[in-house]
This record gives structure tokens, C-alpha cells and sequence, in this order.
């Protein structure tokens, strides 16, 4: 339902056979893009171990998934974008990967190059074009109702450094909001983008499956319903009505979709506290045990690959490797273009010392936004959302720091020094 909602609105081509299967495979990283081109950013790298190594599972898995005509098909039928409870995909992630993958693509050098940097460990992207976190109302309703944070855990460090350092060049990212014309046919709108990424709203009836609600539960629960598609409207309003051409303008984006996510927290949160309060023992462990069968679900996906071990546990946590920290020390030259900026800029001494502030405090919110916050999931709906909320407040705070960084080090800026601030994102990604 949701690919086909977005090919329909862009007018991309609805053959997804050989389409999806070109996303997912060039998404498997080279021997190159292992050590740079792996998302999470410089020291992210080994923090988004966990993440990466169950990426490369789920594509893998997607890849077979989606040779298989009839496995892909259902998937693209489904109402679910990750087509998981189904039991029709092994991971319920790949066709989502795929999706955002095809839409962040599309408006990227004309979508000649099937690869991009700012990507996810699992294959997915938190910006496409200007929209920033596209899955942003279904990534609330997998973690609140099914316990599973994967992909809300993953956005963080990776995604502002992409505001910062923008892979887009101005007329990519244009097209997103340009009129729909012949050029445009190939971009999705950002309205498409917006709409077609979040679609399934509360899953009523699965719940009602699920507690065999009386009719005063069934009340509370269409409530509930009513609410959460409300949620879903004030995260899309969020959405851009055009494309952000500066670093500040994207982390301003970042703020108002984050801020507008805590806003639906807070409207669920009332509906949320009826519904289960009406519920005996028995309903609540019958509408816990949805979020069960998901963990389940990832566990089993997770065993078919052996090398899906934990990055989150100590013993297998990069950080406690001397030799990967040395990589962590490495990639932040690479990817964290400092000396570029300064000798681009011809920076003097405050100009490189207001540098250094941004890219620490960019830096620190690896730390603060670590995917390994959210591995375990809360026991109730109710403690679930509280734990999203926090995250996502403190991912709000998190972008507003380093917004004020941005802005220190822009203060005595030129125009034409600001301009080439700008470019040196588009040409790292060349």
C-alpha cells in the first residue's frame, strides 16, 4: 500500500521487480564503504555496530525476500510498509529500506548514483530530500504498541551531521518541491513523501483481536484510534513546505518534526491511559503479548545470521576495543571535513575555534542519542511512550545545542564564506 502510494503520487514506475531488488542491493556496502560510507558518522561507526551488522542481515534476507516474486508482492499489498506480523517477509524492515532508499535517491544527481552515505545501518534513510524522519508516525506506533524502538533508535548522531553537511546540491533538493513536470515526474513531492510513509495509523482491530474489548473498551479504544490518527496529522504538518538550503534551515526542520512528535506523544497519551485502564489483567497481557510475538519475531530474523550479535552488551561493544578506537579517531578526520572547512573558509583563529565547538558538541550527541538507550523495551504501553517522549526530548535538546554551535560559528561569517560552508556537503558526496 505505501509503495504504491508513493509511486502513484511521484509517477514512478510501479514495475518494482527490478526497482526494489537495485535498491536493496546497492545498499550492501563495498569493502570502501564499510570502513567511510557506513551511517551512524565518524565515531557512530562502531556505536551503530549493532545496527550495521543487523542491516547487512536484513538486506541480505530482503535480497532473498525480494527474488522471491511472491514473498515481495505480498509485502507491496500489505497495509503494513514493513510487512512483519504477516509472516510474509523474514525482516520487516527491508521493504522499508527499499522505499526510502528509492525516495532519497531519486532527486540525488538525477538518480545516477545508487549509493548515499547519510543512510541508516539498516538500509533506510532518516532524510529524503528535504523531509527529515519519514517513517516519524509509524516509528511512534511500532515503539509504543509493539515494544520495538529498532528504527527510532537509530536516528541521532548520523542525521545531523546530514543536516550540516547536506549530500544535497540546491536543485535536488528543489525538485522535492518543485511543480510536478516532466523532470519532477521522477522526484516524489514532498507531500507524497510525507503521506505515503505513515500510513497505518493505531491498529484497531488487531487490538480488539487481541482483548475482545467490552463495548465501554471498545469505546475508549476507537478514542484511541481517533487520537492517534490525530497524532499522525500534527507530525505531518511538520512536514517541509519547501526545501531547506542551509544547515540552519535543516536543523530548524529537524526541531519543528521532533517538536511536533512530542506534541502526538502528548495527544495519545490521555486516550492511551483510558483505554488500558479499562482493561483487567488478562486483557493488558493479551495486548502485551502483540509486543511479544514482535520481539519474537525480530529475534527469529535476527538468529538466521550469525553475525547478529549485540554491539549494545560489553563484551561485544566496540568501545571496549583499543583498535577500534583507533578507527573511531580515524574517521573523524575523514568524515568530519575540518581542515576543508578552515582552509575553504580561510577561518581565522576565533573562526577555528567556534569549528571546534560545533564539531564537539556534534560529536557529544553520539553519547547522548547511543541506539543502545533503547534496547530495552519498557513492559507497558503506557511506560513505553513516556520512554519515546524522553527520547525524543532529549534528541530536541540534542539539535538545539548544536544549533547554537552552528550559529556561534556562522555569526562572523560572509556571504560568500557561508556559501561555501554549504558546498562542501554536496561535494563530499560526489
Amino acid at each position: 500500500m505505501v509503495g504504491s502510494v508513493v509511486m502513484s503520487r511521484s509517477r514512478l514506475p510501479l514495475a518494482l521487480a527490478g526497482a526494489v531488488l537495485v535498491c536493496l542491493t546497492v545498499l550492501l556496502p563495498d569493502a570502501a564503504q564499510a570502513q567511510f560510507g557506513i551511517r551512524g558518522g565518524p565515531l557512530g561507526v562502531a556505536r551503530f555496530a549493532v545496527g550495521h551488522v543487523l542491516g547487512l542481515a536484513r538486506l541480505r534476507h530482503g535480497r532473498m525476500a525480494v527474488r522471491g516474486g511472491r514473498t515481495r508482492d505480498a509485502a507491496l499489498r500489505s497495509q503494513d510498509p514493513r510487512g512483519a506480523e504477516r509472516g510474509q517477509v523474514a525482516n520487516p524492515y527491508i521493504l522499508r529500506a527499499a522505499m526510502t532508499a528509492q525516495a532519497a535517491l531519486s532527486g540525488w544527481h538525477g538518480g545516477r548514483r545508487p549509493q548515499g552515505w547519510w543512510r541508516h545501518p539498516d538500509g533506510s534513510y532518516g532524510w529524503i530530500g528535504p523531509v527529515f524522519w519519514p517513517f516519524a508516525h509509524d516509528d511512534l506506533t511500532t515503539a509504543i504498541v509493539f515494544g520495538d524502538t529498532t528504527s527510532l533508535s537509530l536516528y541521532g548522531y548520523g542525521d545531523i551531521y546530514a543536516a550540516i553537511f547536506a549530500p544535497y546540491a540546491a536543485p535536488e533538493l528543489a525538485a522535492y518541491t518543485a511543480p510536478q513536470g516532466r523532470r519532477g515526474r521522477r522526484v516524489p513531492s514532498v507531500e507524497a513523501v510525507c503521506d505515503s510513509s505513515d500510513t497505518g495509523g493505531l491498529p484497531v482491530d488487531r487490538i480488539a483481536a487481541a482483548v475482545q474489548p467490552n463495548e465501554m473498551q471498545r469505546t475508549a479504544l476507537d478514542d484511541l484510534g481517533a487520537a492517534w490518527t490525530a497524532a499522525r496529522d500534527t507530525i505531518r504538518a511538520a512536514c517541509p513546505a519547501q526545501a531547506a538550503m542551509s544547515a540552519a534551515e535543516r536543523l530548524g526542520a529537524m526541531q519543528a518534526r521532533l517538536d511536533a512528535m512530542i506534541k502526538a506523544t502528548d495527544a495519545i497519551a490521555p486516550a492511551l491511559g483510558k483505554f488500558t485502564d479499562l482493561l483487567d489483567e488478562d486483557q493488558k497481557a493479551r495486548l502485551e503479548s502483540l509486543a511479544m510475538e514482535r520481539r519474537a519475531a525480530l529475534a527469529s530474523a535476527q538468529h538466521k545470521d550469525a553475525q547478529t550479535a549485540s554491539a549494545c552488551d560489553a563484551d561485544s561493544d566496540p568501545r571496549y576495543d583499543v583498535k577500534a578506537q583507533r578507527q573511531y579517531e580515524q574517521l573523524v578526520q575523514q568524515q568530519w571535513p575540518a581542515a576543508d572547512i578552515a582552509a575553504t573558509l580561510k577561518l581565522d583563529d576565533t573562526g577555528r575555534a567556534r569549528l571546534d565547538v560545533l564539531q564537539d558538541t556534534t560529536l557529544r550527541t553520539m553519547e547522548t542519542l547511543s541506539p543502545c538507550a533503547m534496547k530495552d523495551a519498557a513492559a507497558t504501553p503506557q511506560a513505553r511512550l513516556a520512554a519515546v517522549k524522553t527520547r525524543l526530548q532529549t534528541m530536541l535538546q540534542a539539535v538545539g545545542g548544536v544549533t547554537d554551535a552552528l550559529d556561534d560559528f556562522e555569526f562572523d561569517l560572509g556571504d560568500a564564506q557561508k556559501a561555501a560552508f554549504e558546498a562542501i556537503g554536496p561535494k563530499r558526496g560526489m
